[in-house]
């Protein structure tokens, strides 16, 4: 009988992993002995990292999209068809039509969605760049921007981690470009008592951020945002004024998690060497559907993805275990518009951010056009 493979979410990871199970399960499609379906929730696939340079007219719309079917190897059987339930107890997911997909092996690949509506008053007075709607008046609110205050607000949790420190950057050289930063002011708040999550990500940004001006608050917790008054307050009781609101918003996992109880916020336990859900064998998740502390990054989806693939496609050939995930991650960090540097890390090595230079600036945008090599899984 043959062996299905069930992957819910066509996103990065859920991408890759249907293409590198088809190139590693040639043999077994081709025999009949093994099926990849795939559920997704649009005909479209975007590059999200992408959305970060269209509020400074970096990168053309049409850049953003490829049709999914085009990036999905054609053995993969893909429908645009969203997950209501999905049942690891029986061992079925129901979907929106109210088809029912069996499967041996499930891949949970749901990932995040922003909520700024969960903050009194940030839907109506805020700017972000985590989906094109967003990008896009980002875009025009700074083409009107003259000058003033500009917030740059950090929630949690919120994926792509180093985003916050990017968009300030660039930021500031977009302004100094314009001939505004001389009438412009940046604060960037962040909720606990340093720049960023990871200690030494924090102590490279913070000489970076005095060195070019920009202002910081820290243990900042938002509580609310005032559109009329146009002030943000933090639950520790701090209130500052704005001209002009940048937030990343906090981020939920996927609807379909919590209503079927796999995990709280829409995050699922995972084990973060097996990939395992926890309590499951034959049940993986990958990328920002899990909720082990680390990056919920693209480069953290790639990785995952890869090492699922080697474990399904072990489990289907040999039977048997293949390696274990050890907690790799990779970011570029653009550091302005023509600068960046990157980090690294895993579960034993923490990062360690080199001097920004244009060369790795270069190869960010080198990645970029690299992408679709990622998702078929040829990179």
């Amino acid at each position: 009988m043959a062996k299905n493979i069930l992957i819910v979410g066509g996103g990065l990871s859920g991408t890759i992993v249907a293409n590198g199970l088809c190139r590693q399960l040639s043999k077994e499609l081709r025999d009949g002995k093994v099926g990849i379906t795939l559920l997704g929730t649009s005909d479209q696939h975007l590059y999200q990292p992408g959305l970060l340079y269209v509020p400074f007219g970096r990168i053309r719309e049409a850049e953003l999209f490829r049709d999914q079917r085009k990036v999905l190897d054609r053995r993969v059987n893909f429908f645009i068809d969203p997950a209501r339930n999905i049942d690891v107890d029986a061992g079925q997911v129901t979907t929106q039509s109210g088809k029912m997909h069996r499967y041996d092996y499930l891949v949970i690949a749901t990932g995040s969605r922003i909520m700024p509506q969960t903050i009194p008053g940030m839907a109506e007075a805020a700017h972000w760049f985590y989906d094109l709607d967003g990008a896009r008046k980002m875009r025009d609110a700074l083409s009107a921007f003259e000058g003033g205050k500009i917030v740059v607000n950090v929630n949690a949790p919120h994926k792509c981690p180093v985003a916050p420190l990017e968009i300030t950057f660039m930021l500031y050289d977009y302004l100094k470009g314009r001939g505004l930063w001389e009438k412009s002011e940046i604060t960037y708040t962040y909720p606990i008592g340093r720049l960023h999550a990871l200690e030494p990500v924090a102590l490279w940004a913070k000489p970076e951020f005095d060195k070019i001006g920009v202002k910081y608050e820290t243990f900042f917790n938002c509580k609310e945002v005032d559109p009329a008054a146009r002030t943000i307050s933090s639950e520790e009781g701090v209130s500052l004024p704005f001209d002009m609101l940048i937030t990343i918003p906090p981020h939920q996992g996927a609807e379909v998690i919590g209503d079927s109880n796999l995990g709280k916020g829409g995050w699922v336990p995972t084990n973060p060497k097996t990939l395992h859900r926890e309590g499951s064998t034959n049940v993986f998740v990958v990328g920002d559907t899990t909720n082990i502390p680390i990056s919920k990054a693209g480069s953290t989806a790639h990785f995952e993805a890869d090492t699922v693939i080697d474990n399904l496609v072990s489990l289907v050939q040999e039977d048997r275990w293949a390696r274990d995930y050890d907690g790799k991650v990779f970011c570029f960090v653009e550091t302005g518009m023509n600068s960046g540097t990157y980090v690294w890390f895993n579960y034993t090595t923490p990062p360690n951010p080199g001097p920004p230079s244009q060369m790795i600036h270069w190869f960010k945008l080198a990645y970029n056009r690299l992408y679709w090599l990622s998702a078929r899984g040829l990179l």
